[in-house]
């Protein structure tokens, strides 16, 4: 993928039960690789592509870094969340005066909401059986 002697600013994001570790090398032309493979290959919505490229956009750096991501646990949507905050920190990392935009933005706040536990009795988080009168 990438070799270790190039310097890159790293970044872990998190959300949901995701966890995105991101490396931002700069320099660079622009590609997107996460776990190996392309972004276009990996994602198949182009609202989560997008998501992952709005730090970028934000702080106008799209095309000029590249960005190596290793991203487990969750689903599609909280990795993409996930990435983003890793690459928002990243990004804070490369340059700290970009601190303020991706805050303004929203993006540098861990989104905290999680699947709520199952509850012993019950048949879900919430969900109770079915009553029966007899």
């Amino acid at each position: 993928m990438y070799e270790s002697k190039k310097k890159y600013f790293y970044g872990t994001g998190r959300r949901k039960s995701s966890v995105a570790r991101v490396r931002v090398y700069e320099n660079g032309t622009g590609s997107i690789i996460i776990n190996g493979r392309d972004i276009d290959d990996y994602f198949g919505l182009e609202t989560l592509k997008l998501i992952v490229r709005q730090p970028l956009v934000t702080t106008d750096m799209l095309g000029k870094v590249d960005i190596a991501v290793t991203v487990a646990g969750g689903g599609v949507s909280g990795q993409a969340g996930a990435i983003r905050h890793g690459l928002s920190r990243a990004l804070v990392a490369l340059n700290p005066e970009n601190r303020a935009s991706l805050k303004a933005a929203g993006f540098m706040t861990r989104d905290p909401r999680m699947k709520e536990r199952k509850k012993y009795g019950l048949k879900a988080a919430r969900r109770a059986p079915q009553f029966s009168k007899r």
